[in-house]
């Protein structure tokens, strides 16, 4: 043979020879697949040849136990299973069984140490509908049966049509006995690790049931909720389940918890809402079909905060928010915190004129008639000529930021955008003191910049009372120039709330977010009360507000205490009691500083104080020009009327009394009962876990107990809640869902669309149709009357159903 090494040496001076071919013939019975023990003769002879025998072997190692490991683990077609398993006989005929359960319980013990899947595949029942023969057979029996037409694309299947299978029957005794029994698969069985991927072996039990219901009530995703499992059981071989298992869990969960989730559902969770609390109201709009158009409800809690907080009120509609595009519509109002604060809600069909007339009537009905003093919403026609309908004696205001949003749209194209118009025209809005020094600035913004004929700015010039804040200065509110506060609203919802989320499921998650505001204020009530924040400086102005307003807006009056420095005060006129003063401001912008000029009338003899800032008439909090002047008068204590009620902490507000309306099924016994169980073994475990002793008896005498228990189980308890929830649904017509809404605005431009997309969207639209279908069937007769509310007083309109709890002492009216 030539040396590989050898500098002459040229590799294809030799050719390659190929080993002579050895075919392999299969093992003529499937099972010899399966490892099996070696003969005593073979384990022998091994010993002899090789000259010392296994156990010497592991005397060697027995110091090294961590690297010994089962090289068969996780090999196809091994039949080991874990020492902790009782491993049951290979079935024969002849076998007998109590009944089918137990049938069952064993071929699938056999099946899950042999590494294969089971199905019931055959039952016969006699006259009476008692089965009396059965078969149980192989997960993978059958043939394949392709249901796709595209033949293309061929599905996978699992189906090898594999005879494996035990056939029973019902003896004379009672007794069910094997009568055939087929032992030999067709295909290679899995390992006993990958046995818990086979769906007759997965098992969710009724523990990661409740921690996966629990978690999908408190809006955690379903991604994150599966691996607090993971982490619970030490890894995922350690489940019996996998992730798909868990979501179909919370799909089956969610059904019967809300229902289907379309108008039904939701007007039966309205009946629930008015059951638990008297003031809840609800309305709901329907066409002459029966089919839910729109939809406004508020709880008592929100009822009753409106008699505080109602003065100033933000209005939007931008959020979409489910799989029928209906816009959700928040009324949100500021509290004493600064915090927003729910007022309502609605869902609507469509941004007309008329669907808004619609809801704004409905809430100023539901709030005793009393409208608003101010209302922000975005720029919209519908909303402000519905506002000027219902709301005539509302101050209405259009968002800013919304309207200065569109600048780089409408001026973008403007050659000094950026080198100059966007600063004059922030500068003209914000550092304007008067009416006339406005438009004396716009004026001259629009002939410098060569925008006289620009129909955009014209039409903004024309609704400059609705957005200009010179013109807004002498209303309250309440902090608020923009429509944020129900943005900010909407912000909640993100990540919980999609495409596909029905109606009942959005407005569950709006109960989350009631919750979380209702508990974010009542913290902010308890630090207020509890936690005072020491004052600034020796200005007894400031320990006269330290003591009456709550911590937020003492904050707020601090910044302006601390602005002191940038301000130089002096006097200009004085007219009888009346003194007018200038005070320069220097402001600090965008790293630049600015110095502006304000006016402060002071009125000695009633010790009153006006800005032509309009910080205390538009926010309720002094502005640290007029503290400049009381500063320098000397004032000890500011008249009451500079201390707004809307900002103390010490004033009692009935409506924090009202418990909110949630949906909360915590108030069922038997989760009510499982939590009690685990908070005492949690308490137990805490305090015998460090004895082995006092654990091994505890936990004998709960296997004993359990034995006792076996047939309580949690999917009866799911069943006859389903059962209650139907008697429940037969009452009164049901409500059909609504259709589709179609969003305003100009539609998408056209581009070209991806064949893949178009897929998508065809197969999004066919979804759509089938649930729409589904849910048309729900009514037998959808041109009959608006259904009738048993258990509250109802006014019936030809599109309108309103529905409000009947007051206690009323039901005989």
């Amino acid at each position: 043979m030539a040396n590989p090494f050898d500098e002459n040496f040229n590799p294809f001076d030799h050719p390659f020879e190929m080993p002579p071919y050895m075919p392999y013939t299969p093992p003529s019975n499937p099972e010899d697949l399966t490892r099996e023990a070696p003969p005593e003769s073979t384990a022998a002879e091994f010993e002899k040849n090789v000259g010392c025998s296994s156990r010497i072997i592991d005397e060697d190692v027995h110091d090294a136990d961590e690297m010994v490991f089962d090289i068969n683990e996780d090999l196809e077609g091994t039949t080991d299973v874990q020492e902790d398993e009782v491993r049951v006989d290979a079935p024969r005929s002849g076998m007998e069984f109590a009944n089918v359960k137990d049938l069952t319980a064993y071929y699938k013990h056999y099946a899950k140490q042999q590494g294969f899947g089971v199905r019931i595949q055959r039952t016969r029942r006699d006259d009476d509908g008692r089965p009396v023969y059965v078969t149980v057979g192989c997960a993978r029996g059958g043939k394949y049966q392709p249901k796709n037409s595209d033949m293309s694309k061929p599905r996978p299947t699992t189906r090898t049509d594999c005879k494996a299978r035990v056939n029973a029957t019902l003896s004379k005794t009672d007794k069910w006995v094997f009568t055939v029994v087929e032992n030999i698969h067709n295909h290679v069985t899995v390992s006993p690790k990958k046995t818990r991927l086979l769906q007759s072996h997965k098992v969710l039990d009724e523990y990661s049931q409740r921690v996966l219901d629990l978690n999908d009530r408190a809006g955690i995703r379903m991604n994150k909720n599966f691996f607090s499992l993971v982490v619970d059981a030490g890894g995922y071989e350690n489940l019996q389940f996998q992730e798909k298992d868990c979501r179909n869990y919370i799909d089956k969960a969610r059904h019967l918890r809300l229902g289907k989730g379309g108008g039904d559902a939701l007007n039966q969770y309205f009946k629930r809402m008015r059951d638990k609390n008297d003031g809840f109201v609800s309305v709901m709009d329907v066409d002459d079909e029966g089919r839910l158009r729109n939809v406004f409800w508020a709880d008592a809690r929100s009822r009753a905060a409106y008699e505080y907080f109602g003065d100033v009120v933000t209005f939007d509609t931008t959020y979409l928010t489910n799989r029928y595009g209906m816009p959700f519509a928040p009324f949100v109002g500021v509290n004493h915190h600064g915090q927003s604060i729910l007022l309502g809600a609605g869902l609507l069909s469509s941004e007309d004129t008329t669907t808004f007339v619609w809801l704004f009537q409905m809430w100023l009905d539901c709030m005793n008639g009393r409208a608003p003093c101010s209302i922000i919403t975005d720029q919209d026609r519908a909303m402000k000529s519905a506002i000027a309908i219902v709301f005539p004696n509302t101050r209405h205001r259009f968002c800013l930021w919304h309207i200065l949003r569109k600048l780089p749209e409408k001026l973008g194209s403007h050659t000094m955008f950026n080198a100059g118009l966007k600063t004059d025209i922030q500068t003209t809005l914000y550092d304007s003191q008067t009416i006339p020094e406005f438009e004396e600035s716009w004026g001259e913004l629009l002939e410098k910049y060569n925008l006289v004929g620009n129909k955009w700015l014209q039409a903004l010039y024309e609704e400059r009372s609705f957005w200009v804040p010179v013109y807004l200065k002498g209303e309250f509110w309440a902090g608020m120039s923009t429509t944020q506060r129900s943005e900010s609203m909407n912000a909640f919802f993100d990540g919980y709330v999609h495409s596909g989320t029905t109606l009942k499921e959005f407005v569950n998650q709006f109960d989350n977010a009631l919750r979380k505001k209702v508990e974010v204020e009542t913290l902010a009530d308890f630090k207020s009360i509890n936690q005072t924040i020491p004052c600034v400086s020796h200005f007894n102005i400031e320990k006269q507000f330290q003591s009456v307003y709550t911590n937020a807006k003492f904050k707020e009056l601090q910044r302006e205490l601390l602005g002191l420095m940038a301000c130089n005060c002096s006097l200009v006129s004085t007219e009888g009691s009346i003194l007018k003063y200038d005070v320069l401001d220097e402001i600090s912008t965008d790293e630049l500083i600015k110095t502006v000029n304000y006016s402060i009338y002071f009125n000695e003899k009633e010790v009153e104080v006006r800005c032509t800032c309009g910080l205390f008439e538009t926010r309720g909090i002094l502005c640290r020009h007029a503290l400049r002047v009381c500063q320098l008068k000397k004032i000890k204590e500011l008249p009451s009327v500079y201390v707004l009620n809307r900002w103390r902490k010490d004033v009692k507000r009935r409506y924090t009394l009202l418990r909110s309306s949630y949906d909360d099924h915590g108030d069922r016994e038997d989760s009510r009962n499982y939590e009690l169980v685990v908070k005492r073994c949690l308490k137990l475990a805490t305090k015998i876990a460090s004895n082995s002793e006092k654990v091994h008896a505890f936990l004998s005498v709960v296997d004993d107990f359990e034995k006792t228990c076996e047939d309580s189980t949690v999917d009866s308890t799911l069943i006859r809640t389903k059962e209650k929830a139907d008697v429940v649904l037969d009452k009164g017509k049901k409500i059909l869902s609504p259709n589709v809404v179609r969003g305003k605005g100009r539609p998408p431009s056209k581009r070209r669309v991806p064949h893949v997309e178009k897929m998508a969207i065809k197969k999004s639209k066919w979804t759509c149709r089938k649930i729409l279908a589904n849910e048309t069937g729900l009514d037998d007769n959808p041109r009959s009357q608006h259904p009738q509310f048993s258990d509250g007083v109802y006014v019936g309109t030809q599109n309108s159903i309103i529905t409000q709890s009947t007051p206690p002492g009323d039901e005989n009216l």
